[in-house]
């Protein structure tokens, strides 16, 4: 092998990592369909707007699943995952169809008649594996909780700071607002024999084309006991899409996306903290704001922060003249305010919130803006009921996670 040759196989050993290839799935590629094949396993290798994503090839001329189910013409395509378009979504519920899907690989197609939830580790005293109706059968709780990727907004800080961090470069869209139907996860794990001494719970995903051959997060026991700790099996009033994790994932509220475990296979309950790639390398606030906690290269990521967005493209156009503009909000905690200014933030008039916010739901938001021709800088800040709002500034982190600045939305009014 060459000097070149051997730089190009790293180049794509590389790209296939970030883009949540296992090396066990990149070699198959390689050794079947060289360069290409990991490519258009990375990028898709489909055109823009059609409905059904191309089937990459895979060994004995058999073909991957796609890499989602849904359609994806309402979303903008970020390699394989979906970012929702704000001005899509009109009211608080966000509709299956219309909610975003973050993929480490491609979706699963999981047979549930003979799957299982397996339950094991040395802080249980029960072992155990649990069919799709076992959970089905124990006491269910519904919730309204929004669900948002870590990454959401990652691009603003290439677009408002001018600092690109990596990673999917997220807009606005990686954020969506559901009701949940599930077991809590304290059930199950009290049914296991949970132990006085347990100190983490690691959730396993079955996407074994993610990294670690499956992808997984682990949270303190006091979250994984918090009755609001669902494994859910039922979205929006129907099963589990696909696309979403069927048949069963977990719900974290408060919590980034990625705790929130798709294709539910395992649960490992331990005595010890797990350290895995996802809190110490990745989904870890990396910078020079940040010291190293534990084994990690910086602040462990799990809690979200308090954000708004407006429903309009980016940039907008609109009319001149009356007309209500909404958008959503969202934090851990309730929304209690949100502001928009029409001038960069010089001042700041208070949007009107609709309707009691249930649960952890966001919030939406409207106002009314009588502008006339020419360009604006639209602004909006949120402030939670634990006195959180939005910051004039935040650093920067490797990653690019958790930013919520307020943003700078241009729109040309005509």
């Amino acid at each position: 092998m060459t000097d070149q040759t051997a730089e190009a196989e790293d180049w794509l050993r590389l790209l296939a990592h970030e883009r949540g290839i296992s090396r066990r799935r990149f070699l198959q590629l390689l050794s079947v369909g060289g360069a290409a094949a990991v490519l258009a396993a990375c990028f898709g290798d489909r055109l823009p707007g059609t409905s059904d994503p191309t089937p990459a090839p895979t060994a004995m001329g058999q073909t991957e699943p796609p890499r989602w189910y849904k359609d994806p013409t309402p979303f903008i395509q970020r390699s394989g995952s979906l970012e929702a378009r704000l001005e899509n979504l009109q009211e608080v519920m966000t509709p299956n169809k219309l909610f975003f899907v973050r993929n480490n690989s491609t979706s699963m197609d999981v047979d549930a008649t003979t799957w299982r939830l397996s339950v094991e580790g040395d802080a249980v005293s029960s072992p155990m594996e649990l069919s799709y109706t076992d959970i089905q059968n124990m006491p269910s709780t519904t919730l309204v909780c929004y669900l948002e990727c870590a990454g959401n907004h990652r691009a603003m800080f290439d677009i408002v700071k001018g600092q690109k961090a990596d990673g999917t470069q997220w807009e606005r869209g990686a954020v969506g607002n559901g009701e949940w139907i599930g077991v809590p996860l304290q059930a199950v794990l009290t049914q296991a024999g949970i132990t006085e001494d347990a100190a983490s719970v690691l959730l396993v995903g079955l996407d074994e084309g993610s990294p670690e051959d499956g992808f997984r997060r682990a949270m303190t026991v006091e979250k994984a006991m918090h009755p609001d700790t669902l494994l859910a099996y039922a979205m929006n009033g129907e099963k589990l899409p696909r696309d979403h994790g069927y048949p069963l994932r977990a719900v974290v509220p408060g919590w980034v996306g990625s705790s929130w475990i798709k294709w539910l296979g395992r649960i490992v309950v331990s005595s010890q903290p797990f350290w895995t790639r996802n809190n110490t390398t990745s989904y870890v606030l990396i910078g020079e704001d940040y010291p190293p906690e534990g084994e990690a290269d910086g602040v462990v990521v799990t809690a979200q922060t308090v954000k708004s967005a407006l429903a309009l493209p980016w940039p907008a156009e609109l009319p001149a003249g009356g007309q209500r503009i909404h958008g959503y909000a969202h934090s851990p905690n309730s929304i209690s305010k949100v502001e928009w200014s029409a001038d960069s933030g010089s001042t700041w008039h208070e949007a009107d919130l609709h309707g009691p916010q249930v649960q952890y739901s966001w919030a939406r938001f409207e106002f009314t803006w009588s502008p006339g021709p020419g360009e604006y800088i639209l602004m909006t800040r949120a402030t939670d009921t634990a006195g959180n709002t939005q910051p004039d500034t935040i650093p920067f982190n490797k990653k690019g996670y958790l930013f919520n600045q307020p943003l700078p939305h241009p729109v040309k009014v005509s």
